[in-house]
């Protein structure tokens, strides 16, 4: 699977160019008055640290921990991409408390044990201030004892199945009642479904969220599970599914499919002759980040449930994708989980100004209430459990890679990761 559209392999002046774009488009992102970093820029560091981060006067080190390479790459580029671009507007602006941030980059390779290695590296080696990362379940799962060990601090971007709160981490992305639970009734409401075909990858993350699933459809919508099968990350003959849903029949196909393995899964469906005109299908788990390499073809019609489309209209997000592409290139696309990347630093940043401290400890006790004015989704607001108030929508695939907004929850809806009867 090819990843060139990260533009990595541009030559310089074309990075250089877009740089200085990108620079150009900064100040459009809720800068505060300058008069605020000089203030800042005098607290002493003695004062903003107490327990031993790697913050001088006039620096302070954050670590970035995703697969850049393996079957997740596909997904998590988009992260890396959107976290640096936040980090790059914010020292544009004069950084955090005066001190410029120094990313310590770090690939977990889509390999849960080296996820875990490289998190004690960036927290007891590097003394990193927080860290922007991780992508599967899996991955926060494997790193999460080290976190609250070492008391770091994760901001974690991708939609997740929700069952976890800790005060070691900041979940940027929408828990299971904010997308599973809220895209079901729409398709039950509006697509009349009563009959769903679950799919997914076979870890944490699709198995728990397609349990949530069967108890809503069973349990809320009086439906039924016609039925449900996993495959490995990286799987890529999906025949014998597709055999599977053609003798069940289901009203939806509702797919958890991750990573690389979904350009297989489109391209075959597409092939058996499964597309939206005679099949619905809904997926939590494809963005425009997926969407690039599996091809408008082979796509367009079916349906995602996401919180953040990059086609959004609103004033934030067409200054963020234009910044973004500013920076890496015109081609490039984001996605749900590449959004909620960007959002972290921004989070990350007014947290440590509302405690004046980059110490874990106080950002954590700090970071509850914290909103985001100009988040591309719209508004985001922390909650006192640790993840974000934020909208539901439902995108249809277009052929041209990107997603058309057909629907939203009227209000944000509050984080609740822990809902009765879904345990």
């Amino acid at each position: 699977m090819s990843h060139d559209h990260d533009s990595h392999d541009s030559p310089e002046s074309n990075n250089r160019r877009r740089l200085l774009q990108g620079m150009a488009a900064l100040p459009l992102i809720g800068l505060p008055a300058v008069s605020n970093f000089a203030r800042a820029a005098n607290i002493p560091t003695a004062q903003v640290n107490t327990t031993k981060l790697a913050v001088t006067d006039t620096e302070v080190v954050v670590g970035q921990l995703h697969s850049a390479t393996g079957t997740m790459a596909i997904s998590e580029t988009g992260s890396i991409q959107a976290e640096q671009l936040a980090i790059d507007q914010i020292n544009a602006m004069g950084g955090v408390l005066g001190r410029k941030i120094r990313v310590i980059k770090e690939d977990g390779a889509s390999d849960w044990p080296t996820f875990a290695e490289k998190s004690k590296k960036l927290l007891i080696n590097d003394r990193a201030a927080c860290v922007f990362g991780c992508w599967t379940s899996a991955s926060r799962k494997a790193v999460l004892p080290i976190f609250e060990k070492e008391n770091g601090l994760l901001y974690y971007p991708t939609f997740y199945e929700g069952l976890e709160q800790s005060k070691n981490v900041i979940y940027t992305g929408q828990e299971a009642t904010q997308q599973i639970l809220w895209g079901l009734d729409w398709a039950n409401t509006e697509k009349k479904a009563k009959s769903f075909f679950l799919i997914g990858s076979d870890y944490i993350w699709p198995r728990t969220s397609n349990k949530i699933a069967r108890k809503h459809i069973e349990n809320k919508l009086k439906g039924k599970v016609v039925g449900e099968e996993y495959y490995p990350l990286g799987h890529t003959n999906f025949n014998s599914l597709i055999n599977k849903i053609k003798l069940a029949k289901p009203d939806c196909i509702y797919a958890v499919v991750v990573g690389g393995s979904n350009v297989s899964f489109y391209k075959q469906l597409k092939a058996a002759g499964i597309t939206a005109d005679k099949q619905f299908l809904l997926t939590i788990s494809v963005t425009e980040d997926e969407l690039l390499g599996i091809g408008g073809e082979n796509s367009a019609g079916f349906y995602a449930c996401m919180k953040y489309f990059q086609s959004l209209d609103n004033p934030n997000n067409k200054k963020f994708v234009e910044a973004f592409k500013a920076k890496y290139g015109p081609k490039s696309v984001i996605g749900d989980v590449t959004q909620a990347g960007y959002l972290g630093p921004w989070l990350w940043k007014a947290a440590v100004e509302k405690a004046k401290s980059f110490d874990v400890a106080k950002v954590a006790a700090a970071s509850p209430g914290i909103e985001f004015k100009e988040a591309p989704e719209g508004y985001v607001k922390i909650h006192e459990n640790h993840h974000l108030w934020s909208k539901a929508r439902i995108g249809q695939m277009t052929m041209d890679g990107q997603f058309k907004v057909i629907a939203e929850s009227p209000q944000l809806i509050v984080p609740d990761p822990f809902p009765k009867g879904y345990q």
